[in-house]
Formats: C-alpha cells, structure tokens, sequence
C-alpha cells in the first residue's frame, strides 16, 4: 500500500505542503515540523502511526500526530523548529525508520494542523472549537423549565427531539450520567447500566490498574512509566497504553485485578484486547455508570493512586464536556478522557466550576454515543455527535448553576 502511492503523488503532496525549496530569508523565518507520509486513507495512515511509534519509541510519540489537510491524511512530528533541525531530525529519523523498510521523513513547514488524535478522535492544535450551539430561544418552554427541575428530563427531550430531526440515527445508542458532589447527588442517569465500547475512555482503567500493582509494590512508578501514563492519558497514545497493559500482564489481568479490588466500581467493564494499530478498538466495554463510580473513587481519592490519575486528566488535552461551550466560563477546571472511534463518540470527566462566592462545584458529565455500524464519514460524524455532548454539557452547567443560584 505505501509503495503504491507513487512518487508523482507525493511530488504533488510535498508542493501542497511547502516542502519546496525556499530562500535562505524565508526559510529562517518559518517553522518547520517532520513529515513521514501522506494518503488519501485515514486507516493507512494510521496504522503507519503505530509502526513508525514502535521504532521511534515513546520520547517522539506524544508530538507524532496524525493530521488532515483538505482530503489527504498524514504523520507529522510536531516540533515547531528551524529548517535546519528538522532536517537534521528527518535525516536521524529517515535511518531508523528504512533500516526497518518504512518510508524516509522529511523537514515540512509547520501548519495550523487539524489534529486527529490515535484513536481518531477530531481535535484542532491551537484553532478555537467551532460547533454548533443549542440556541435556548429554540427551546420549548416545557425543555426550559425542565433544565431547571429536572436535567435529566432536559436531557431525555433533548436527544428525542435530535431523534426525531434525524439527528441521531436509529443505529445510535446514547448513555448519560451527571453526579453533582455538592449535594451527594446522581442527576442523570440514562441508560446508566448499559455496556458500550469503551475505545480510549478505557485508558483511564489501564492507568488504575498499574497504580493498584505499584501500590502492592509489583510494579515501580518511575520516570518511564510516568512518561508512558502521560503519553496514554494525555496524548491519547495507543502504542502507550499498551504498554501499560503489558506491564499489567494483559487485558484480562487488568481486568481481574480491577474487579478483585474494587468491585463496587467495575461492575460492567470488560477487558478483552490490546488497543489495535490504527485504534480500531471495539471488544473492550464499560458502562457510564462503571465511570461514574470510578470518577467518583478519584475525587475522593478512594483508589489507588487517585491523586496522580487525576493530575493526568487535568493535563491540557482535548476534551467535549468544556471546550466549545458558550455558557461555561473559563474559570472552569476540566479532569477528563475522550475515546472516539468510527463506532463511539464519548467524554468521560469532571468539571469543578467557580460561582460568584468563590466556592468550587465539581460535578461529573459522561456522554457517550455508539453506532452499531461504523460511520462513512468519520470526520463529520465525530464532529457532530461531540457536538451534542457539548450542547448536553451546556445544559447540564446550566441546571448546577442555577441549583446554587449563580446563572
């Protein structure tokens, strides 16, 4: 598949992306990343990721991104450097990567690149979140009274009315869950109890399950494997996480192990496979409410390592339940995992905002949306559904707001 591109194509690629030569003054006042290769297939790229990942090793993964640029998908090492570095990194790069029979790398100037992250979840590197809002003048007084009283009706009118717009297809399961400290008390639970795919949102229960071993003292928490929570946390690293997994002695030990510990939380979460090249990952499974309990064991710091899992969530990171949403103010902290897939669209967090008194409310927002088949355009589709959980987060703030009377 790679040797099939051709090289005239990627002569057409490397025009398209500055990869020509330029003027010393121009070159100096540009930055340059590391290219690897380019195609037209998402899946290809992806999986090339992962190869290049495994023989560049953890120290390059986490700025190795799979990116989109009109209709083609590439890897680009994200380093923001002189001309001169980049190529000097290419050259290093081009050595490891052809003595194991992959492509060269070459220097390329850097972009505002769309960033999709290892398990295909949408992000943009530095450009501000554009989704559509729920415009509240387009509610009907039944949902706006409802966002007051009752969330988890406003939530429930929210998404039939997407329904019934053809909004969300009939192939597409939604699960809900909102628990609010303050009160000590669950406001949504919708379909609560049902077992989804878990895509990248399961990293979260990998990084529980190594802390539960360095807790026993089975395994050490030093620099490497905190590079590797980082790199499966933060960056979303497949290749990472995996690792993790391996130290755990693979995905039904993890799974063991969690439900021997904590049984009260992982009452509906299953463990069966390594994360595949590319983040096809579809076997793995959890239910909203096995994240509510886990969110909830964090914060109260009630599980192994509670504080260091929560220092990787609130790592800067892509996220749907802040990001993009109008009505939460800035001062909000966001603790959370995306997981997306062609197949799940989900966020799994906590947001403590700060009302006019000074105090911190923290609450949890889990949305989740899985098809049954794998959506034919992954971009819009992913966009889309992070949209509606975006707009569900926006109301969910907005019923906690006015509970304690600062909206």
């Amino acid at each position: 598949m790679l040797r099939a591109i051709g090289r005239p194509f990627l002569a057409i690629v490397a025009a398209l992306l500055g990869l020509a030569a330029m003027s010393p003054a121009a070159a100096a006042a540009d930055r340059y990343d590391v290219s690897y290769f380019w195609s037209r297939s998402l899946a290809g790229v992806q999986d090339y990721h992962d190869r290049v990942a495994g023989v560049l090793g953890p120290g390059v993964t986490d700025r190795l991104k799979v990116v989109a640029k009109g209709d083609l998908f590439g890897l680009v090492y994200v380093r923001h450097g002189d001309r001169a570095g980049a190529t000097r990194v290419a050259e290093i790069h081009t050595r490891l990567l052809q003595s194991r029979g992959l492509e060269a790398a070459g220097p390329v100037r850097s972009q505002d690149w769309a960033v999709l992250d290892n398990d295909d979840a949408l992000q943009v590197s530095s450009a501000p979140v554009d989704v559509p809002q729920v415009s509240r003048n387009e509610m009907t007084e039944t949902e706006r009274s409802r966002e007051i009283l009752d969330l988890e009706a406003a939530v429930k009118d929210y998404i039939r009315r997407l329904r019934r717009e053809g909004r969300i297809k009939d192939d597409e399961h939604t699960a809900w869950s909102v628990y609010d400290f303050t009160a000590g008390e669950k406001l949504v639970s919708i379909h609560e109890d049902e077992q989804l795919e878990a895509a990248s949102m399961v990293k979260l229960f990998l990084a529980a399950a190594f802390l539960c071993k360095v807790e026993k003292g089975e395994l050490i928490y030093g620099k490497n494997s905190r590079r590797h929570m980082e790199l499966a946390i933060q960056h979303s690293s497949n290749s990472a996480a995996n690792w993790l997994l391996r130290k755990v002695g693979g995905p039904k030990a993890a799974e063991r192990m969690l439900k021997r510990n904590y049984p009260g939380i992982f009452q509906d979460t299953r463990l069966v496979e390594y994360i595949p090249p590319g983040g096809r990952t579809y076997r793995n499974k959890a239910s909203a409410h096995d994240y509510s309990r886990f969110l909830y064991a964090v914060w109260e710091e009630d599980i192994a390592g509670a504080r260091e899992i929560k220092r990787l969530m609130a790592l800067p990171g892509p996220d749907r339940i802040l990001t993009g949403v109008a009505s939460i103010p800035g001062s909000a902290r966001v603790y959370n995992k995306t997981g997306s897939t062609a197949r799940v669209c989900g966020d799994v967090g906590i947001l403590n905002v700060k009302g006019p008194d000074g105090k911190r409310y923290p609450y949890t927002v889990i949305g989740i949306i899985e098809k049954d088949r794998r959506a034919r355009d992954y971009t819009a589709w992913i966009r889309s559904r992070g949209a509606v959980i975006r707009n569900v987060s926006g109301t969910i703030y907005r019923g906690i707001a006015k509970r304690y009377d600062f909206y």
